[in-house]
C-alpha cells in the first residue's frame, strides 16, 4: 500500500528544548489531522507498549461495533482465565456478564486487564492467542511497522513490543476511522458497581483542549502516556514512553504538546531525530476493511431467547450458527459459558416470537428450547 510521506529537517532548536535525558526513552507530537510529525526523539526505538496496546483492543471493538457484530448493549461473558488477569483489573468472576460499553470505558479510564482480554476472546472465537494474532496483522495493514502484540492487554511479554511512531499512528487510525467512539478516551471518571475509577491521563480537565487517549505502565515499560488535545482548529497527539515516573510523563507531554502548538502558530519547521509517522490507511481501504468478517459474532443479549445446542469447541457452534442462519433465516450469536462450551442462541424476542421459531426449528430437525 502506498502512503503519503513526509519530509523533516532538524534545527539545533529542538535539542536545546527537548534534549533526551535518563529520565524517558521516547516522544513524539503529531498534527492529528495531516499526521505530520512536529517533533520527534528516538520515535522508532522498539518499547514495551504496556497499557498503550489496548488502544488497538478498542480499534478491533469499534470495528466489530460499525461492522453490527457487536452492540453497545450486548453482554459479554467473563472466562476463567480472564478473571484470573493480572492487576490492574475490575476484579471480574468468572461466568458473570459485562455490558460491552461498560468493556469499553473499563479499558479506556482504568485500563482493566481482565476486561482487556474479556473483549479479545469474545471477539476472537474464546482465545486471546488468536486475537492478539490478528492485532498484529491489522496493525501492518494500517502502517505500523514496528509493532507485535502478544496479548491483549499489554501486560509483560518480551515479545510485545512497539514504537512511539507506531503507537501515534495506531491513535490516529482510531481517532480518523471511528471518531464516534473517541470521546470514551476522554471520559474522566467512570462508577461501575459502586465503585469509582479515575483516569489516570492527568492532562484531561487540566490541559487547555485535552480530550484523551491513554496511560500505560509496567515494570519494564515504565510509564507512558498518550494525550490529545485541539486548540485554534488544530489537534496534536503526543507520545511519551518510558518515563521514569507519571510526573515526567504527564510533564513531558505538556511541554511536546505547547511546544507543537507554538510551531504552528508560528509556522515553524519539523524537528525529527528520527523520521517518524505517515498517514494510517484510510477508513475506507479495502485493507482496512478486509478483516471486518474475520471475527464471528461472540456476544451474550437480554431477554427472551432460542437456544440450539453448546457446543466445546467454536468451530461446532459455527456450524450450528450457519445451520440456524440457512436454514431459520435468523442470525444468531455464540456466548461462551466461561466453563469451556459455546452456546449458539438467539435472543431480544418476545414470548410469542420466540415459541414460534422454536417450533420452526424442530419442524425442521433442529433440537432448541425457549429460555428467558
Amino acid at each position: 500500500m502506498e502512503m503519503r510521506k513526509f519530509l523533516f529537517v532538524l534545527p539545533a532548536l529542538f535539542f536545546c528544548t527537548f534534549a533526551h535525558a535518563t529520565n524517558y526513552r521516547a516522544a513524539l507530537v503529531a498534527d492529528m489531522d495531516t499526521g505530520r510529525v512536529l517533533i520527534a526523539e528516538n520515535a522508532k526505538d522498539v518499547n514495551y507498549p504496556a497499557s498503550l496496546t489496548k488502544i488497538m483492543t478498542l480499534y478491533l471493538t469499534f470495528d466489530a461495533l460499525e461492522h453490527g457484530r457487536l452492540h453497545l448493549d450486548d453482554y459479554l461473558i467473563v472466562s476463567q482465565n480472564a478473571a484470573a488477569a493480572a492487576p490492574v483489573k475490575l476484579g471480574l468472576a468468572a461466568g458473570s456478564k459485562i455490558r460491552v460499553e461498560d468493556a469499553i470505558i473499563a479499558v479506556a479510564v482504568h485500563s482493566a486487564n481482565d476486561v482487556a482480554r474479556v473483549l479479545a476472546e469474545n471477539l476472537k472465537g474464546g482465545k486471546e492467542g488468536t486475537f492478539a494474532s490478528l492485532m498484529t496483522r491489522v496493525a501492518r495493514e494500517i502502517g505500523l511497522s514496528q509493532t507485535n502484540f502478544e496479548n491483549s492487554s499489554g501486560l509483560p511479554d518480551d515479545d510485545h513490543l512497539s514504537t512511539a511512531r507506531d503507537i501515534a499512528l495506531l491513535s490516529m487510525a482510531v481517532y480518523k476511522h471511528f471518531p464516534q467512539y473517541w470521546k470514551y478516551f476522554g471520559i474522566r471518571s467512570w462508577t461501575y458497581n459502586g465503585k469509582t475509577y479515575t483516569n489516570g491521563n492527568r492532562l484531561l480537565g487540566t490541559y487547555p483542549g485535552c480530550d484523551g487517549m491513554k496511560t500505560g505502565f509496567t515494570n519494564k515499560s515504565k510509564y507512558s502516556l498518550v494525550a490529545t488535545a485541539q486548540q485554534n482548529g488544530h489537534r496534536l497527539i503526543s507520545v511519551v514512553l518510558g518515563a521514569e515516573n507519571k510526573d515526567v510523563r504527564s510533564d513531558v507531554s505538556v511541554r511536546m504538546l505547547n511546544r507543537g502548538f507554538e510551531m504552528l502558530r508560528a509556522g515553524a519547521p519539523a524537528v525529527v531525530r528520527q523520521t517518524a509517522v505517515a498517514q494510517p490507511a484510510p477508513a475506507n481501504s479495502p485493507i482496512v476493511q478486509k478483516y471486518a468478517t474475520d471475527a464471528p459474532a461472540i456476544a451474550a443479549r437480554g431477554g427472551v431467547g432460542v437456544q440450539f445446542g453448546a457446543f466445546s469447541s467454536t468451530d461446532a457452534a459455527n456450524s450450528m450458527l450457519a445451520r440456524v442462519k440457512n436454514t431459520l433465516g435468523v442470525n444468531g450469536y455464540i456466548e461462551p459459558t466461561g466453563t469451556g462450551l459455546y452456546r449458539v442462541r438467539v435472543s431480544g424476542l418476545t414470548d410469542a416470537s420466540a415459541n414460534e421459531l422454536k417450533n420452526r426449528a424442530i419442524g425442521a430437525g433442529i433440537d432448541c428450547y425457549v429460555f428467558h
